[in-house]
């Protein structure tokens, strides 16, 4: 009786307390323990039986595609979770053969949205292989969060309760944590974040993502400084030319009669002119507008000749937005037999430089190309000798600067700001400092331990880093050989590094799907962002450092608040992998290159203000408008780049 009592009291605090899953399966347990020792014996041979997870997970998959379709695809998220306990219960339990055919049979319908986690579970075949494989742990370590609204919870419930189904039962239970919101159902778009992982990168983002960011652009910056002296010569032009237009109004102004009209016309004219220009200027008022901070690291000096070609660049840069889209410039390697694996151009677009899978880096130069006396005895790439490792355009014989000394592929290779020194890194673990005016191996960086798939100059030059697959990412100088910084929590490769335009943090992207941004002092992670779907292969900041782009290998293009750590825009960009994304140099417009052979223009001025408008609104997102895509006629993007003036550049090997 006491017992009875007891068992009634449990029952009612569970149900006061809305824990309906656990008074289910207490509920489940109590008629279990109440069947006679005969049915035990019955139950107790299918309790090992392996077509119980088929029979549990087909019959809740028939019932959840079969719901309401207002309900449908909240329902389905429980689904993934289902499957892959299904699937690593049945190996755990040594059911080898069961477990394939399970996987085998239900994979399809996880393949969209989770196709990297079903390639590494693929290969699971025993449960030692549970044990050592960390996407394995982490999912048997920690429980799946799923957002569902009161109705859909409801319907759950519902059908656990008719269908008497223990084995999701239990699964359910043990593995999910419900999110119930009152009203209606969430949407569609927002499958992405409504089921994640407890325990693991969203509660470890919330952490991480409440330290102070300090977005802003440096102190009494070089383009700083030349855009004060531009903006003031400009003023003190414009001021004398309307003292001199006065004067010739007030001269024509006497002569009176016929010419009042074209008079007034002129004055019209200039009007507009003078409010097309407001306009060109609130376009950089977004950087002018970026607070100033400090640089945490000691900044090299800027050569003179160098302010010079800043100020003239940008006395010369087109103003971009929307209507003004930029002149695009791209340079197509020829005859490569799929050998080229990486490009770069310049910032002034005078040089190109491709990294080979034959360990070599060849540079070649603009103003060259073209030039009969120069490439009428060009050799193949396959030509060259031993004693021409280090060969010229001058010399006649190519009309590319050959650079060699890598043992393995080069994967990645970059320009320094002002165009004289190259790094190039590759999968022998090494990364190279080459000089372009030399054409000389300087330094040889030995740090990592496995192939190294990124390295970047920092916008100041002097400063590197890089991004490997011994999931770390490295910040070295070049006067020292060895890393100043390592910044180690990826839980995969990272493919791909960016500088802040401050140079106090770099951005990573990784094939954990996350991306992480770093301080540069202290090497700490400072922002986690979460939402893509696929490995990142692509960042870019915008320039008064606020905002960062990331493109994926699906596709998808992500702009991300850094002082917020929110996304801001997202939207399905291209048909494949992004592998180059840039923005402009007033920062209104944003570039995409990718392996479905386009370049896409995206409005990000628009978007910006409109985020700005919407402030208040938390979690509200804007997606970028495409502007224009710009197809190539069978030539993956490998390399954008926005020169000072504005120009775009962009590279890419002819696939046939």
């Amino acid at each position: 009786m006491e017992d009875e009592e007891m068992e009634r009291k449990v029952q009612q605090y569970l149900h006061r307390k809305g824990f309906r899953l656990t008074e289910l399966a207490l509920q489940e347990e109590r008629n279990r323990l109440s069947t006679t020792s005969l049915s035990d014996v019955s139950l107790s041979r299918p309790d090992n039986d392996p077509a119980r997870y088929y029979d549990g997970y087909n019959k809740l998959r028939s019932w959840a595609y079969n719901s309401l379709d207002q309900y449908k695809h909240e329902l389905l998220r429980v689904l993934y979770p289902a499957f892959i306990h299904c699937f690593m219960d049945l190996v755990s339990e040594g059911h080898t053969l069961e477990a394939r055919a399970f996987f085998l049979k239900f994979r399809e319908d996880h393949e969209l949205m989770h196709s990297r986690d079903l390639q590494k579970l693929e290969g699971t075949l025993s449960p030692l292989h549970l044990e050592e494989m960390d996407l394995a742990r982490s999912l048997r370590e920690n429980k799946f969060r799923i957002k569902l609204c009161e109705y859909s919870y409801e319907l759950l419930l519902q059908y656990l309760q008719k269908t008497q189904a223990l084995v999701m039962l239990g699964i359910i239970n043990e593995r999910i944590i419900f999110e119930v919101s009152a009203g209606q159902p969430s949407l569609i778009s927002d499958d992405a974040d409504v089921v994640a992982l407890v325990g693991t990168s969203k509660d470890l983002a919330k952490q991480i993502n409440q330290k102070e960011v300090h977005w802003g652009l440096l102190e009494d910056s070089v383009e700083e400084r030349m855009e004060k002296a531009l903006s003031d010569s400009d003023r003190a032009e414009a001021e004398s030319k309307d003292a001199d237009a006065e004067d010739n109004n007030k001269k024509k102004s006497s002569e009176g009669g016929k010419q009042g009209g074209p008079l007034n016309k002129k004055l019209k004219k200039d009007k507009l002119v003078g409010a097309t220009g407001k306009n060109t200027k609130s376009e950089t008022s977004m950087i002018s507008a970026a607070p100033r901070v400090k640089p945490e690291l000691t900044l090299p000096a800027t050569p003179v000749e160098v302010e010079q070609s800043i100020l003239e660049d940008l006395r010369n840069r087109a103003q971009l937005n929307n209507l003004a889209l930029p002149s695009v410039s791209f340079y197509t390697f020829l005859n490569t037999h799929n050998g080229l694996n990486c490009s770069s151009i310049s910032n002034d677009g005078s040089m190109v430089v491709g990294g080979f899978s034959d360990s070599s880096v060849k540079v070649w130069d603009m103003a060259k190309i073209g030039q009969p006396a120069k490439t009428s005895n060009s050799q193949g790439e396959n030509g060259s000798s031993q004693d021409e490792r280090l060969s010229s355009t001058s010399e006649g014989k190519r009309p590319y600067t050959l650079f060699q000394g890598h043992s393995g592929p080069v994967y990645s290779a970059a320009f320094s700001p002002f165009g004289d020194f190259l790094l190039s890194s590759s999968s022998d673990s090494t990364i190279r400092l080459w000089s372009t005016k030399l054409n000389a191996n300087l330094v040889c960086y030995k740090g990592h331990n496995y192939p190294v798939w990124d390295v970047q100059f920092s916008p100041v030059g002097h400063y590197f880093a890089s991004a490997s697959h011994d999931r770390t990412a490295r910040i070295w100088s070049m006067d020292k050989i060895q890393p100043l910084r390592i910044m180690a929590g990826h839980l995969a490769d990272v493919d791909c590094v960016q500088w802040h335009v401050n140079c106090n943090y770099i951005a990573t992207g990784s094939s954990d799907k996350t991306v992480r941004l770093w301080d540069v002092q202290t090497g700490e992670c400072i922002r986690m962002f979460i939402g893509h779907r696929s490995m990142v292969l692509s960042l870019a900041m915008s320039p008064d450092g606020r905002y960062m782009a990331s493109g994926d290998e699906d596709g998808t293009i992500m702009m991300w608040d850094l002082s917020t750590g929110r996304c801001v825009s997202p939207l399905a960009g291209h048909n494949s992998c992004v592998w180059s994304l840039a923005f402009s140099c007033e920062g209104a417009l944003l570039a995409s290159g990718s392996a479905d052979c386009t370049v896409k223009l995206w409005d990000v001025a628009s978007s910006t203000k409109a985020l700005k408008m919407d402030d208040t609104k938390a979690g509200s997102t804007n997606r970028l408008r495409l502007l224009k895509a710009l197809p190539t006629k069978s030539t993956p993007v490998y390399n954008l780049r926005f020169s000072r003036r504005n120009l775009l550049f962009a590279s890419g090997a002819l696939s046939l």
